[in-house]
């Protein structure tokens, strides 16, 4: 069986889900985003030097935001009660990965019990979490980049539980 887009109905148009008939259960997803920087900004964040404050701080709570948001910005994507959603933002120092880029890993957290998945609201609050250290730090570092956003795993609803392994899948 050939598997289908589900917001594409038969005619070829786009549409929002239809999730009336589905049961309400518990769903997780775990997302993840890096931005790589220079060591001196990364240094100027960590040591909370940044000009416009406590970048860190600020990137949490900016990824919090868009997670409850999303529906507003992906346009068929469903509105959700959101019961959870965490951000963390964790410096990365020379030599901790194997490209030796470093910068700040983000890795989020959302829940919500519903009809529906909460991947976008995990995804969303990984990047603007990037965007918001990148729009805190972009005065000293034009050059960052935002890479890796992706999905880490995934639980509840009819597919259940969906983890990535190491690599694309």
């Amino acid at each position: 069986m050939a598997e289908q887009l589900t917001h594409i109905d038969e005619q070829g148009d786009v549409r929002m889900v239809d999730v009336s008939q589905k049961a309400d259960t518990e769903r997780v997803a775990v997302a993840e985003g890096f931005i790589a920087m220079k060591p001196e900004t990364l240094e100027l964040i960590t040591s909370g030097a940044a000009a416009k404050g406590d970048v860190l701080a600020c990137a949490r709570v900016a990824g919090v935001m868009a997670a409850k948001k999303t529906s507003e910005l992906i346009p068929m994507c469903h509105p959700l009660n959101i019961t959870k959603a965490k951000v963390s933002c964790e410096p990365v120092c020379e030599g901790q990965r194997e490209d030796g880029l470093v910068g700040i890993h983000v890795t989020t957290t959302c829940g919500v019990t519903g009809k529906t998945g909460i991947e976008m609201e995990a995804l969303t609050a990984a990047s603007v979490a990037c965007l918001t250290v990148y729009d805190m730090c972009k005065a000293v570092d034009r050059g960052m980049e935002i890479m890796d956003v992706r999905l880490l795993k995934k639980d509840g609803g009819k597919t259940g539980l969906w983890e990535r392994s190491q690599g694309r899948e």
